[in-house]
């Protein structure tokens, strides 16, 4: 659509020959703007919200120490089942300790057969002193 036909002044020569026209606000008026900082009071207050959090860190805390109470009783559990069986391991090792140690006796009299004066078994320290014997596995075949 051309100008002259929206102000209904065909074959106009000049712009002003145009009647002035001028935008205005609709009746009854705009409508208010607002300006004002209005935070809209949404939401917990902050005691609630601090009071949840010492709730929720209660309650973590509470389940932290029934947890270290299972922990403590499993551990001791575990150290009666140990303290119970120990004696019977001690014997099986002790056992197998007896087997290896007549096999190292019998093969160091068979290599130690030619020196004279050699004790079979017989500590070649002169400490004195008892020594436990060792409780890993005997094995003449490496030495």
């Amino acid at each position: 659509m051309t100008e002259a036909m929206i102000r209904k002044k065909p074959g106009m020569v000049s712009v002003k020959d145009m009647p002035i026209l001028q935008d205005g606000p609709p009746p009854g008026g705009f409508a208010p703007v607002r300006y004002a900082r209005r935070i809209p009071t949404k939401g917990p207050s902050a005691m609630a919200i601090f009071l949840a959090a010492v709730g929720t860190f209660s309650w973590g805390m509470y389940q932290v120490g029934q947890g270290n109470k299972i922990r403590r009783m499993l551990k001791e559990e575990k150290f009666a089942a140990r303290s119970a069986i120990l004696p019977v391991l001690q014997a099986e090792e002790d056992e197998r300790f007896v087997k290896e140690w007549k096999k190292y006796l019998e093969e160091e009299a068979r290599i130690m057969k030619d020196v004279p004066g050699w004790k079979v078994g017989e500590s070649v320290y002169n400490s004195g002193r008892w020594m436990p014997p060792a409780t890993g596995e005997l094995r003449p075949e490496v030495w």
